[in-house]
């Protein structure tokens, strides 16, 4: 799995990113009519063995907005953009994730990357420990009923996924984030 993973995220990255890019050049566009500020959000992120890495997101709230903080927990927070509520509820905001699945820093499945300033102030060396495998844009955290809660108070799903990391659970986790999007989509 060590092998074959990254590979996989490799090549299915490399199809998705040629496969979206219409959608990408007008989402793009889409939020640069909406809203002052650069299209795309980056934030450094602690990854697989504590390195330190950018992720790119669309960007979804005003530029005003403070880089550091916690992240929005629902889709009425006045941070977030008029186009920003739409791309947060299908997920679109995290297609330029796909970036970072091509430079090596993420995969597809695994535990989400932590804001830096969150780790370096609250992180003890036990939840470090979450950093022994290839952060992702999705996980156990994110099909779990505990999603609605902040990723750092909910650690348990990412230490069972680097325990039990698997083809299994990782194929359990696509299906399970299809789910929660097509879910989240249909309230």
């Amino acid at each position: 799995m060590q092998v074959v993973k990254p590979l996989l995220d490799l090549l299915v990255g490399l199809s998705l990113l040629l496969f979206t890019s219409p959608l990408l050049l007008i989402v793009a566009i889409w939020i640069k009519i909406d809203s002052k500020g650069p299209v795309i959000f980056k934030q450094q992120r602690y990854g697989k063995n504590g390195r330190l890495f950018n992720i790119y997101k669309f960007r979804t709230m005003y530029v005003d907005v403070p880089k550091e903080g916690r992240s929005p927990i629902s889709g009425e927070d006045p941070r977030i953009t008029s186009v920003g509520r739409i791309l947060r509820k299908c997920s679109i905001d995290e297609l330029p994730q796909l970036f970072n699945i091509l430079r090596g820093e993420m995969s597809f499945i695994g535990p989400r990357p932590e804001q830096k300033s969150i780790v370096e102030a609250e992180y003890t060396d036990w939840e470090w420990q979450r950093f022994r495998v290839t952060p992702g844009i999705t996980g156990l955290w994110q099909i779990s009923p505990e999603r609605i809660y902040p990723i750092h108070d909910n650690l348990q799903h990412d230490f069972k996924y680097a325990e039990e990391i698997s083809w299994r659970m990782d194929i359990k986790i696509i299906w399970g984030t299809v789910m929660v999007v097509i879910r989240s989509n249909t309230v």
